[in-house]
């Protein structure tokens, strides 16, 4: 009677709120089968009803599944396999705040997606026919984890009524739904102490199933059950919870996560109306680590971010940022990676020594998650997707697992090809790494590739590489010094407030001094609502001035290869289009949609500073792009060919072998020098260019 009176508030209910969605659906049926209705509708027109979907969901949602079916809708479809699924919940229940009162009620839950298995068939009806009398009768399956079998012949429906020990189950007749288990984790950016992020399997059934991907930010509102844990001695008086899945929401906007109250948008208004907002956003990173400014201008660029580009030929520009700190040890990387994960409205910190191209990437792995099938596990690149994943020792990664880092980097996806799973994972994320040299430290007269054991290939695709070297300099290693001793003091004061709760009387001007020192300009928690609001809300366009700006800077670059034949190769079209990204981030620090001459002038400074410490070939003072890309240079390359010509030539003379003395004579003669003559046989030999079977013999590899 309950059920009847619950099922007659829905109808009306879906009359008055939902009877376009209604008539949209019958058109459309059985492809499209589900009516979504949101929770603050329901609460307007009966708030008894919308409770008691909160505290008895099972009921209520089947009385409001039965009212959909059995609507009289004009078109005159019967929506007899149609779904009624609740959104928009008001409040979202944290994994880690689910306790056992929650269960058996309705909740939505955010998070990120960690695993998902294959789409599968579960039967909802079994279908049974009795082995002494032929009847045959079905058997509805609810959501639990057990399959029903009847023990005994359905007399009341014209079966026998004897106790049979095995029906046979008639799989043609029964009815089917498509079902898929996820995992669902919390989500890094809400783990600010450091805890371990806590997950919860969630059942989807029917339409919602197979919609998603790993990486994916979803809420899912479903009932919470529990079952019992069974060891191999028995069962436990212990359960486990999962979430059986009602509805599902795609977060398609950026940063839905952070809430902006309408105080914070007028907070953000006002820190955009300064006229030194770009430099209060700059000493907002890491203000404990003296210096390094260019760097923490390049961090602030990468948090903006530019504008992914969807074109007509269905070709992605990638508008992520990537930065990459090659440098001595003890110059503070690490802590500016961390740092940018803390304050990134989405950030991932990974350490390279520990991380695989699976961890990385993702991969498909076979385990009891999906009851012995494979299963696709996101890794750290797809679950930063749309925010920053930072790498620390990423030249302590295997080389193998580096590799798997190309994709991701450019074509910011991730493909598996594995055990029959062909996918395709988006992994839309600035990449923050930083390397130490092999020798501990950095050499300028060396490769970076071959410094941090990284391919050119990969190193190419990084828009700013900083080296930081730590060379002694009196003045700025007094700065320095004073600004750690004082950091350290402001820490030392802080620990005995905390623990003790006093300041003494002589330590109050000096420690506030410290502190004003470590303070960031612009508070972290508004910096993060700044830079979530301006990749939700700024799309800046190039200006005609700064088109020409760009221009004139890259053409500037090439003229170097122009009138020279021999020249080297500046740069490339990546560090134009590098200028871009970057000037459309620098357009998004002050929430402007358009990218003036100013913000290209201040690029050009960024990438002109790069090019200057990285791409500048320390013989000839000339920039020389394949010193990156390559790993060598054209002085180099052409040192190499002048070397085996002079082999070629001498091997008239001597063989196949010719002496390296003669081989160096005559390097000099042509106006090489002779010890850089002998570093590049040295170099050549390395290579598997030349070989030496004897001391003093060398000759050419065919």
């Amino acid at each position: 009677m309950m059920q009847d009176l619950v099922t007659e508030r829905w109808e009306g209910f879906l009359k008055r709120y939902c009877w376009n969605e209604l008539i949209e659906m019958s058109n459309s049926y059985p492809e499209k089968r589900s009516l979504f209705v949101k929770f603050a509708d329901m609460d307007t027109y009966d708030p008894n009803l919308a409770d008691m979907l909160l505290e008895e969901p099972d009921v209520t949602i089947a009385s409001a599944t039965q009212a959909l079916r059995e609507m009289d809708i004009p078109t005159g479809v019967t929506l007899e396999e149609a779904n009624l699924r609740i959104i928009k919940l008001p409040r979202k229940l944290k994994i880690r705040d689910i306790r056992s009162g929650d269960i058996g009620k309705l909740a939505g839950i955010e998070g990120l997606v960690t695993k998902a298995t294959e789409v599968r068939p579960r039967v909802v009806e079994a279908v049974f026919e009795c082995p002494f009398c032929g009847h045959i009768f079905s058997v509805e399956q609810t959501g639990g984890r057990q399959f029903k079998e009847p023990r005994e012949c359905e007399e009341a429906s014209g079966g026998c009524g004897r106790k049979v020990q095995h029906f046979k189950l008639l799989v043609d007749r029964c009815k089917f739904a498509n079902t898929q288990k996820i995992r669902l984790q919390e989500s890094p950016e809400e783990l600010r102490g450091g805890e371990l992020p806590q997950a919860i399997d969630v059942n989807l059934e029917d339409d919602i199933s197979g919609e998603i991907a790993p990486g994916d930010r979803i809420i899912v509102t479903g009932i919470l059950r529990s079952y019992q844990r069974t060891t191999q001695f028995g069962k436990t008086p212990f359960f486990d919870i999962y979430l059986d899945g009602n509805s599902l929401e795609v977060m398609e906007e950026a940063f839905e996560e952070i809430q902006i109250t309408e105080e914070d948008e007028r907070e953000i208004m006002e820190l955009k109306n300064q006229p030194d907002v770009y430099e209060k956003l700059i000493r907002s990173i890491a203000p404990s680590i003296y210096g390094c400014n260019e760097i923490k201008e390049a961090m602030i660029l990468q948090l903006f971010a530019g504008i992914p580009k969807e074109l007509p030929d269905e070709t992605r520009v990638r508008g992520d940022i990537h930065v990459l700190l090659v440098g001595d040890p003890g110059v503070a990387k690490s802590q500016l990676l961390t740092y940018q994960v803390k304050l990134a409205p989405r950030g991932l910190y990974t350490g390279g020594k520990s991380s695989t191209s699976a961890g990385l990437t993702a991969a498909a792995v076979r385990d009891e998650f999906g009851e012995g099938r494979w299963t696709l596990e996101a890794g750290a690149l797809v679950l930063a997707d749309k925010g920053i994943a930072a790498v620390d020792e990423i030249d302590k990664m295997k080389k193998e697992d580096r590799d798997a880092l190309h994709e991701a980097m450019e074509q910011q996806t991730v493909s598996i090809a594995k055990a029959g799973i062909m996918a395709r994972l988006n992994s839309r994320c600035a990449l923050l790494a930083a390397a130490n040299p092999i020798g501990g430290r950095f050499d300028r007269y060396e490769t970076i590739s071959k410094q941090i054991n990284m391919p050119p290939t990969l190193l190419s695709r990084f828009d700013l590489i900083y080296t930081m070297m730590d060379r002694p300099d009196e003045e700025m290693d007094t700065k320095t010094a004073e600004h750690i001793i004082e950091t350290h003091y402001a820490g030392e004061v802080l620990a005995r407030v905390k623990n003790i709760g006093k300041v003494e009387e002589g330590e109050k001007e000096h420690f506030g001094v410290a502190m004003r020192i470590m303070e960031p300009a612009v508070q972290g928690d508004l910096l993060r609502k700044y830079v979530a609001w301006s990749k939700r809300n700024v799309f800046p366009v190039m200006s005609e001035e700064a088109k020409s700006k760009f221009l004139e800077f890259y053409i500037g670059l090439r003229r170097q290869g122009y009138d020279d034949e021999e020249a080297p190769v500046p740069v490339t079209a990546r560090q134009l289009e590098a200028l871009i990204r970057l000037g459309e981030a620098k357009a998004r620090t002050r929430l402007s949609n358009k990218i003036t001459v100013e913000d290209a002038e201040c690029v050009i400074e960024v990438v002109n500073y790069c090019l200057k410490h990285v791409f500048t070939d320390p013989e000839t003072d000339k920039l020389d792009v394949d010193w990156i890309n390559a790993g060598t240079t054209k002085t180099r390359r052409d040192r190499a060919r002048s070397i085996k010509a002079i082999i070629t030539e001498l091997e008239a003379e001597h063989g196949d072998e010719v002496p390296v003395e003669d081989v160096l004579d005559i390097a000099e003669e042509e106006g090489m020098d002779r010890d850089k003559a002998e570093e590049v046989i040295e170099a050549m030999k390395r290579d598997g260019l030349l070989f030496s079977r004897g001391s003093g013999v060398i000759g050419l590899v065919r």
